[in-house]
């Protein structure tokens, strides 16, 4: 039975790079993007380097808790179920930009979306086999700037930093350390099962279109050091070791930099702070806390 994989943020920049290399293995690639146009390009762009990739593409704004839930619903009834899922979309947006629904951009994006639709994909897996993948950040550089549980989307603003054009990105920090918490969270809730769930930190990149969002002094804060870094290729290694290498075959619960395995902050593994994070994320996204029900899949 063919392989399937979804990728999340597929349209450029690390999260092309993953879908590619799966899609060089053999695997069907579901990719992810907000633009029709843009996942489009991305789809002819892999195809130009693998000819017979199997490739899908699902329109969705992962800042969007509506967007999120149908597509976990198109996930499981109109493809064949996923046995690796890349959660790599993320954002750097003002602090006070808001979604339509009324959440804080990068909160919406970066947390709560991959918390709404691993959880929920979770649910209709059964006893499946999956692979699930959180693209985070560095742990040593996270290990300062701990969650606000009292202030998840950042709204008291100079409490990030008495600099405003730092605070996108201290904003952005913390939900990077909501990615790591919530890999803690769910894979303790997930024990027995055949998910297994897993961070990594892709490694500082070019290309990744995460300040797209921002503008003047902050755009240029989020650029300026770019063309130095690293391309999209070295940052999908590691993302893509985790969902297919045997290396890593029943390891859960871990987070990686450069296929290592790292510790992170006590703040991000402590049950009683990630217990918090998982209720109140529930809260926001209309969840009950209680972890995901096994259902027998009858596929």
């Amino acid at each position: 039975m063919t392989s399937t994989a979804v990728v999340t943020g597929a349209t450029s920049g690390i999260g092309e790079a993953i879908a590619r290399r799966l899609a060089a293995g053999g695997r069907s690639v579901v990719l992810v993007g907000r633009s029709d146009e843009r996942l489009d390009r991305a789809r002819r762009r892999i195809l130009g380097t693998v000819p017979d990739a199997d490739l899908h593409t699902e329109r969705a704004d992962l800042s969007l808790l509506a967007d999120v839930r149908a597509l976990s619903q198109r996930l499981v009834t109109e493809h064949p179920l996923p046995d690796i899922v890349v959660s790599n979309t993320a954002v750097i947006a003002a602090v006070g930009d808001r979604t339509a629904e009324g959440i804080q951009r990068t909160l919406a994006t970066n947390h709560l979306a991959p918390y709404l639709l691993l959880r929920s994909l979770a649910d209709s897996l059964g006893d499946r086999a999956a692979r699930f993948v959180v693209v985070g950040a560095s742990p040593r550089v996270l290990k300062r700037i701990p969650v606000d549980l009292d202030d998840l989307d950042c709204a008291n603003e100079s409490g990030l930093s008495p600099v405003p054009a730092l605070r996108p990105f201290l904003c952005y920090s913390r939900t990077k350390n909501m990615n790591a918490m919530f890999v803690h969270a769910l894979a303790r809730r997930l024990e027995g099962t055949r998910i297994t769930v897993n961070g990594v930190h892709p490694g500082i990149i070019k290309g990744t279109g995460l300040s797209a969002r921002l503008r003047g002094p902050q755009k240029l804060v989020g650029s300026a050091l770019s063309p130095f870094f690293p391309g999209p290729e070295t940052g999908a290694d590691t993302p893509v070791w985790l969902a297919v290498s045997p290396d890593v075959k029943g390891t859960t619960g871990k987070f990686f930099v450069a296929r290592e395995q790292v510790a992170t902050a006590p703040h991000t593994t402590d049950p009683d702070r990630c217990d918090r994070l998982w209720n109140q994320s529930a809260d926001l996204v209309g969840l009950s806390p209680a972890p995901p029900s096994r259902v027998p899949d009858e596929r």
